[in-house]
């Protein structure tokens, strides 16, 4: 990697970003496509992205988007994890880390960390959440070393994968 740039963007600079994040995805799940579920990512770029709360970081390599990672702050109450715990810990303000994806070349890199550090820097939530797929047990393991661990699982749509439910601390 040649010239390495974060930036940072927020719910404002949607329509700014919003055919980068469409073409990394292009290209990380090409092989994917045909799926039904993955087709749908344009829906979900545009509900997250219409969330207030949402924040998305992208890293580029000179002038090439090589990544992003994108969530936003979970409604207070409304964390839908929770069921998932006999007893949610407190404080349980959350960020919801939606998605991190990487084009393919830049993979294995250490892109995929970076990203994830500094969408989750500062935040002043207690916890994060994501979903990894439960068919991809390396990934799990991945963010199992970045602190995570599996509370349960869950499939938030009736043609989308079986999710493991992750969950870190934010707090230390």
């Amino acid at each position: 990697m040649s010239d390495v740039r974060l930036t940072r963007h927020g719910h404002r600079d949607l329509a700014e970003i919003r055919q980068t994040l469409l073409d990394v995805h292009a290209e990380a799940y090409a092989d994917q496509m045909d799926d039904e579920f993955n087709q749908r990512f344009e829906w979900f770029v545009d509900h997250w992205g219409g969330n207030p709360e949402f924040v998305c970081v992208i890293d580029h390599d000179g002038g090439e988007p090589v990544g992003f990672a994108y969530g936003a702050t979970s409604k207070p109450g409304r964390e839908w994890w929770r069921e998932r715990l006999d007893a949610a810990p407190l404080p349980s303000s959350t960020f919801a880390v939606s998605e991190l994806m990487i084009r393919t070349k830049w993979r294995k890199t250490g892109i995929a960390q970076r990203l994830h550090d500094t969408l989750l820097k500062d935040r002043e939530e207690a916890l994060a959440v994501l979903l990894v797929d439960t068919t991809h047990p390396r990934v799990q393991a991945l963010y199992e070393r970045w602190r995570y661990r599996k509370v349960g699982e869950r499939r938030p749509f009736a043609d989308s994968p079986l999710y493991s439910v992750m969950l870190r601390d934010l707090r230390g």
